[in-house]
């Protein structure tokens, strides 16, 4: 890509050369013109017209091309800045990417944490109400043997 820019800027230059050399020639020639002729036919006069007119032209299109190639170079730059600008937020959403799969991966731990908890929990409940069972049993057991106890001495 900057090869293909790198032979168009020198075409151009080139032609800006030829260009301005031929405006070189057309203005030593207008002014030996001016210098030395007296008199001219009309088919001289006619050309020299033609080349006045091309240096003119020349002139103008030189400006023109200066104006392009100004405004090419603006393009370029502004398509680099772009691409600069591009890269920046592919960057920026590749690290916001990340940022949500370890977010996601910490919930996903936290889950995991909070549901070994959860069945901790659930044993240890399961536990205290068997015991709380076990305890009221032994206490039923005790009132039985404990009434009868007290009923016999009663006796």
């Amino acid at each position: 890509m900057e090869e293909k820019g790198k032979r168009g800027s020198e075409r151009w230059s080139a032609a800006i050369g030829n260009l301005s050399e031929m405006t070189s020639n057309l203005d030593s020639l207008q002014k030996l013109l001016v210098k030395k002729a007296v008199f001219v036919d009309d088919d001289t006069f006619a050309k020299a017209s033609l080349t006045s007119e091309q240096a003119r032209t020349i002139k103008v299109l030189e400006q023109r091309v200066e104006t392009l190639e100004r405004e090419l170079d603006n393009a370029i730059s502004a398509a680099a800045h772009a691409r600069t600008e591009k890269r920046q937020a592919e960057a920026a959403q590749k690290a916001a990417e990340l940022r949500a799969q370890e977010v996601t991966r910490e919930l996903e731990n936290t889950t995991r944490v909070f549901e070994l908890h959860m069945e901790e929990l659930r044993a240890k409940q399961l536990e205290i109400s068997k015991r709380d069972k076990e305890i009221k049993l032994l206490e039923a057991i005790i009132q039985t043997l404990g009434g009868k106890g007290s009923h016999s001495s009663d006796e």
